[in-house]
């Protein structure tokens, strides 16, 4: 049985394909169309799923979509009335849209497959619909490693849950209860992500980015005004101070005066405020997920725990809840978002609805999150050679050696090889890579590669078999869901001078032997490197461990800020030759900045991708 699952029309639009219950492909729609977060009917991550299992839709058995949109339109129209007349701009906005497209997205998605597929309407697969939280839920169970297992979803809002819990046992997926819209802690975080001049939907993992460099002076203001938290980690928002629920915006004028002034706005200077604010909601958003998290055990008696939604992306929340938490085992969907939601529906429609078995051998079903297009050697020569590219092609066993001593010569590298990674993160597979010994990484890599702000930290890949050498974790983290200090043996004191700075200041002091990984806490959001599942970064890792002593590299996503992760050989020249890197390595093809032709590309490919 074929079952493809789809997510879209919200944001991070995805495609996903399961064959007998095993997953063949995933991607997400931005990485085809370059427009990030797209949230358009996904027809070309359809398309690649269909091809790289060798399929058309005529051998789809089922289609599934990721939320029941009438369901949603309830809330949307129960909440409007439950605020009259307080929204009425918002709701006229919002209701043509829905009138027109989502209130009857059977009928948009029967003629969107149609057109794909070139068939009848009456000729394509059943169309199915999940719930919004069951499909999270089914992401995060059905492809983890756990026989049983407590699941969590939090995010900004389904159709009316914000935070679910459930109990996965076998093929079996059970909800047990449920906060419902307007009360989220998704939401809250969004707020204070728009509050501090970020995007909502894109820049809560810069809200999270900030906090270290802040202190949580606001974490009484935030627990006596805007949330009730129950000892339980169940929890209430004064909706006064917020505009979500009717309005245009996420705030409104009385968070303002609460938080002494406007929000930031974006591209402004960030000013210790915007630190500390931050500071004070990531404490806040990880005392709620601790008390969840114990809740939850004590309620469903299971060593194993499994996360999706957005917060699930909080890796310093879910580090803090593997260390403190009750639960000895915690897997994270990497694709925790709106974009892993089309794994899950069609899990739960294999599973739930099918009743396919479900095997567990201790490994988790998502390969790595490695789920995306390969190109092949000749796709890539083609277009080098079109490009007027200069090159070198290796041998197999000389391409780990040969980049491991470029990089230890601190040349940053952009390295595509295998599939693409399905989520947020890059994992190996797309991805810019550096020395983190070198104290010049950090910056060179933001302002001269990203094109990023500078505060924002970058990632250690490691060798698992290093990583408790390294940083005070005793688990596997794949998929970069983790964070945890450098060891102490491993970090370099601070003077009492340094130990005085504040803000920004504390961005250039050196905090241990790898200090483009070390964020201003000494934390580090850990990706551990399997041979079993990306054989040549694990190589590449390895041989940079000999050259250097260091089983560590900086591992951050191949794109510019703004852009999505780069998916086709094009994709990663055009990124190598518009940026700052040094070499280009493209499978199993070597390519130098030095040696490459000049191009009159002038700077206004900048206002090619919106800034996140």
């Amino acid at each position: 049985m074929n079952i493809l699952g789809i997510s879209a029309y919200y944001h991070d639009s995805a495609a996903a394909l399961l064959r007998e219950g095993e997953l063949v492909a995933a991607a997400q729609e931005e990485r085809f169309t370059r427009k990030k977060h797209d949230p358009s009917f996904p027809a070309r991550a359809i398309e690649y799923c269909l091809n790289e299992a060798q399929l058309d839709l005529g051998n789809i058995d089922n289609i599934v979509f990721y939320d029941k949109p009438l369901i949603k339109f309830d809330r949307l129209i129960e909440t409007y009335i439950a605020f009259a007349p307080e929204g009425l701009t918002s709701f006229l906005m919002s209701m043509p849209i829905w009138l027109k497209e989502k209130l009857f997205l059977k009928s948009t998605l029967r003629k969107e497959f149609g057109t794909l597929a070139g068939m009848e309407e009456k000729e394509l697969p059943a169309l199915l619909f999940t719930e919004h939280h069951q499909s999270h839920a089914a992401s995060a169970f059905y492809p983890s490693p756990f026989e049983r297992a407590a699941v969590l979803c939090m995010d900004g809002v389904g159709e009316w849950a914000t935070t679910s819990v459930w109990l996965g046992d076998g093929n079996t997926l059970t909800p047990k209860w449920e906060i419902d819209f307007p009360h989220s802690l998704g939401l809250l975080y969004s707020a204070f992500t728009y509050f501090t001049g970020f995007k909502v939907n894109s820049g809560e993992y810069k809200l999270m980015g900030l906090a270290p460099y802040g202190n949580p002076t606001y974490t009484d203001l935030i627990r006596d005004n805007l949330i009730d938290v129950k000892d339980d980690g169940t929890f209430r928002l004064n909706m006064r101070y917020f505009n979500y629920a009717t309005g245009l915006t996420m705030t409104n004028r009385r968070f303002a005066e609460l938080f002494g002034g406007p929000a930031r706005a974006g591209e402004q200077e960030i000013t210790q405020r915007e630190m500390d604010i931050a500071a004070s909601i990531q404490a806040v958003t990880e005392e709620i997920v601790l008390k969840i998290g114990k809740t939850v055990c004590e309620e469903l008696d299971t060593p194993n725990l499994c996360l999706a939604g957005g917060v699930a992306l909080n890796c310093v929340a879910n580090g803090r809840l593997l260390r403190e938490g009750p639960f000895e085992n915690i897997w994270i969907q990497p694709a925790a978002g709106d974009a892993g939601g089309a794994v899950g529906a069609a899990y739960s429609v294999w599973h739930q609805y099918c009743n396919g078995a479900r095997t567990v051998n201790g490994s988790d079903k998502m390969l790595g999150s490695y789920l995306g297009p390969r190109p092949e050697e000749r796709e890539i020569e083609t277009y080098l050679q079109s490009a007027g590219a200069v090159y070198k092609k290796l041998a197999d066993d000389q391409i780990a050696p040969s980049v491991a001593k470029i990089l230890a010569d601190e040349n940053v590298v952009g390295w595509m090889q295998g599939r693409m990674e399905f989520g947020p993160r890059a994992l190996g597979g797309r991805s810019i890579l550096g020395d983190p010994r070198s104290s010049k990484m950090q910056s060179t890599m933001n302002l001269k590669i990203k094109y990023r702000e500078s505060f924002r930290p970058f990632a250690p890949s490691v060798l698992k078999e290093c990583a408790s050498d390294w940083f005070d974790i005793d688990a596997e983290s794949p998929y970069m869901l983790l964070v945890a200090d450098v060891n102490p043996d491993k970090q370099i004191e601070m003077s009492e001078d340094q130990q005085a700075l504040f803000g920004i200041e504390k961005l250039n002091v050196a905090r241990s032997q790898i200090p483009a990984v070390t964020h201003v806490d000494y934390s580090a959001r850990i990706q551990t490197v399997s041979d079993e599942t990306n054989p040549r970064y694990h190589a590449l890792l390895s041989e940079f461990y000999k050259e250097t002593g260091c089983p560590v590299l900086v591992n951050t996503s191949f794109n510019v800020r703004g852009e999505p992760i780069v998916c086709t050989p094009e994709d990663a020249y055009r990124c190598f030759m518009r940026t700052e890197m040094d070499y280009l390595v493209i499978e199993n093809f070597l390519l130098e900045k030095s040696a490459q032709p000049a191009r009159d590309e002038d700077e206004s490919w900048k206002d090619e991708f919106e800034l996140d």
